[in-house]
């Protein structure tokens, strides 16, 4: 029977070795094994060490780069982005809308002609932040490509909408929700009401000229979280194409499986 203990000792006990003076090393075993699996069932409460977790970090994965041909191990986010993938998956805020940005400014510098691609699954986040990655993805020579991969929601799809023509993309069962912004209460602050409803005209314009939705419907739609599936939002304008997997046959060929990105 093999028994381990407190998962670094591995030892072999087997209990039909008589308890005789010469074998006190296989009695020792015997009687530590007793005394933890006493504990062990008369603990109702999981301590740290009684937890199995989930290793944490970032998977590294191979990469060729272009010019040398060479590989090395590279953590997975830098390999996207060294393929010019974004990826926004979290709360945006002023630290990752700066992240962002820097990528997005350095990967235009680089070369201005290729395709920066930015996969969007995640509830939006600040207003200011969100606004600083539209204008500039207006603003970059190079074209932007838009995909929702799972959820866009607020200014999420806001971000969505800025992609280029014919390369705003989402999956079958992408979900995507607009809201009218949120602010200060007008009654607290009255300029920085005012600042809101400019930056709401702003968004509202913006969102008429992407989708081609009159300016009326827009402001109609939004007035309370208005939430589209992928045809929908297909239908309304906020996306141009929905991206199906292609159907596999069950006795085609199977490709060779290739590492890397490069």
């Amino acid at each position: 029977m093999r028994i381990l203990l407190n998962r670094k000792i591995d030892v072999l006990y087997d209990p039909t070795v008589p308890y005789i003076d010469g074998n006190i090393c296989n009695r020792l075993i015997a009687l530590i094994c007793m005394v933890h699996f006493y504990c062990k069932s008369h603990s109702n409460k999981l301590t740290r060490s009684s937890v199995r977790m989930m290793p944490i970090g970032t998977p590294k994965v191979p990469y060729r780069t272009p010019c040398e041909g060479t590989w090395q191990w590279v953590d997975l986010w830098n390999a996207l982005y060294r393929e010019r993938v974004l990826f926004i998956g979290q709360n945006i805020d002023e630290e990752f809308s700066n992240q962002l940005l820097a990528t997005m400014l350095y990967l235009d510098s680089l070369d201005d002609s290729k395709r920066i691609y930015m996969y969007i699954n995640g509830p939006g986040g600040d207003l200011t932040p969100c606004l600083a990655i539209y204008d500039t993805t207006q603003s970059l020579k190079s074209p932007i490509g838009t995909q929702c991969v799972g959820y866009a929601y607020n200014l999420a799809a806001f971000l969505l909408v800025a992609g280029e023509m014919n390369h705003r993309l989402a999956m079958p069962l992408s979900r995507i929700a607009l809201q009218s912004p949120a602010g200060a209460a007008r009654d607290d602050i009255r300029n920085e009401a005012n600042e809101l409803i400019r930056i709401k005209d702003y968004l509202y314009g913006e969102l008429a000229k992407k989708t081609g939705q009159p300016l009326e419907k827009i402001n109609q739609d939004l007035r309370r979280m208005k939430r589209f599936n992928a045809e929908e939002a297909l239908e309304y304008g906020l996306i141009d194409r929905i991206v199906r997997p292609p159907r596999i046959k069950a006795d085609a060929p199977r490709k060779e499986a290739s590492t890397g990105l490069g």
